[in-house]
């Protein structure tokens, strides 16, 4: 019996069915190449930023440190008038020790209370990154120590009449030792106010034993080198030179240099993960339309 071929519409239609059966196919590849392109960007993403956050902090951690922490502290946590930091710490939560340490003080001690909510200058979020940059000393240390903040040059202070020292370089000893309690002008910080009329007929006496010996029971520690501190007899007659300075001269005002902003560029984070998806569909639109403009096979 003779083989008989369909009909030219039949064998139409199966093309075009076949055709939409491929185009069909396509899409739903195309479609999942598009889902695990999307998961991959998200977790690439998420691990950027987490990176990125991670980093922020410890950097930000090591600022605070440098400004606040490294004139007691020793700039690598190793001690000098306050207690050593670049240790194990004994606990089972050593982050919550230290932070609570931050935050309130060690009463009786020469740790105050740096928490805003406890008077000081520091916010929750400056005493967690201050807490990770401690603690990092615990797997080795950060890799890069963040240099002291220099300290901006001050006008020529003339030497005060029938007091020891040389207040010029008491002023370096101030920036580098007193200026995080007592503020860069003697205004006060944590630290007691110092840019004021001082009682007494002589008192740069006073001052002199104030820093020789520090005030039991307070913040203010004992800074001369028989008492265990880093300063010599002549550096505490600069220092109290350059404190008597500050009720005759105009306070200069010192201001931090601000570090330079972050600008993300244009393709980066979520702008460029946009640009990223638009691009993509417009491929798969394209694919899906070529597709279906293929001529079908011949017979």
């Amino acid at each position: 019996m003779p083989v008989t071929s369909p009909p030219p519409s039949d064998r139409s239609q199966s093309q075009r069915a076949e055709s939409a059966r491929a185009a069909s196919l396509l899409a739903r590849r195309l479609g999942l190449a598009l889902l695990l392109a999307l998961a991959l960007l998200a977790w690439t993403q998420w691990g950027v930023r987490a990176q990125d956050s991670t980093d922020d902090k410890l950097v930000r951690g090591a600022r605070l440190y440098s400004e606040n922490c490294a004139v007691c502290h020793g700039p690598n946590g190793e001690g000098r008038v306050g207690a050593r930091l670049a240790k194990n710490w004994p606990s089972i939560r050593p982050d919550l020790t230290v932070k609570t340490i931050i935050e309130n003080g060690v009463s009786g001690s020469p740790m105050p209370a740096w928490s805003q909510a406890q008077g000081g200058p520091l916010s929750a979020t400056d005493i967690d990154a201050l807490v990770y940059y401690i603690l990092s000393w615990e797997t080795g240390g950060p890799p890069q120590i963040t240099p002291w903040p220099t300290a901006t040059p001050r006008p020529v202070v003339m030497p005060i009449p029938g007091v020891q020292g040389d207040p010029n370089q008491g002023a370096l000893l101030f920036d580098q030792n007193c200026a995080v309690c007592h503020g860069p002008n003697g205004e006060g910080r944590i630290g007691a106010t110092l840019a004021k009329a001082w009682a007494g007929v002589r008192p740069e006496l006073a001052i002199r034993a104030t820093i020789q010996y520090g005030v039991p029971g307070s913040p203010m520690p004992a800074w001369s080198q028989a008492q265990g501190g880093p300063l010599s007899n002549a550096e505490i007659d600069d220092l109290v030179s350059f404190i008597i300075s500050l009720q005759k001269a105009p306070a200069l005002q010192i201001q931090p240099t601000p570090a330079p902003a972050w600008k993300p560029s244009t393709l980066s984070g979520w702008p460029g993960a946009l640009l990223f998806i638009v691009l993509l569909a417009a491929v798969l639109v394209i694919a899906a339309w070529i597709q279906r403009r293929k001529p079908p096979p011949d017979a």
